[in-house]
């Protein structure tokens, strides 16, 4: 999760069991609202019940990109897509350092540390170096030639 985010809003509005646990990654502030006020101020004002619909909406369409690209890409495919978009998010240099752990980047892409481990050499041809946290980049265009991203899957803006 990236600042600003909810969690177990689903729950919340729903008055069920929670499905996910989460962890910080980093010093974190963090704000706990109980459920049954959430749900009493949804009930009277339309402007929130509006913005918590369009929260949920926007973490649906997550999930369903994030199962695309589980689904249909091989482990290649979803690092080198990974890549580039920490890449935009870090300012489109031409390297950038990696949020947090390889063996969480692993879990996250599907992958185990090992398998993550090869698909970094299996970039290479691709122009992708790799040194301890800091991943280079060094020819764009191809790595998007074989990346092949689109923006159904890799925008998460819409």
């Amino acid at each position: 999760m990236r600042p600003i985010s909810t969690f177990i809003l689903a729950a919340t509005i729903k008055n069920a069991p929670y499905l996910m646990s989460a962890r910080t990654l980093e010093k974190s502030r963090i704000v706990l609202i109980p459920s049954q006020d959430v749900r009493a101020v949804f009930d009277v004002d339309g402007n929130f019940a509006r913005a918590i619909v369009t929260e949920l909406a926007q973490c649906y369409r997550s999930v369903i990109k994030a199962q695309k690209d589980l689904k249909l890409r091989t482990s290649l495919e979803r690092l080198a897509n990974h890549l580039l978009r920490h890449q935009k998010r870090a300012g489109g240099g031409g390297s950038f350092e990696l949020d947090f752990e390889k063996r969480r980047l692993a879990s996250v892409l599907g992958m185990t540390a090992e398998n993550l481990s090869r698909a970094f050499e299996g970039l290479q041809p691709y122009g992708v170096t790799v040194e301890g946290p800091r991943i280079y980049i060094d020819d764009q265009a191809d790595l998007e030639r074989f990346a092949k991203p689109t923006p159904l899957i890799d925008d998460h803006s819409i």
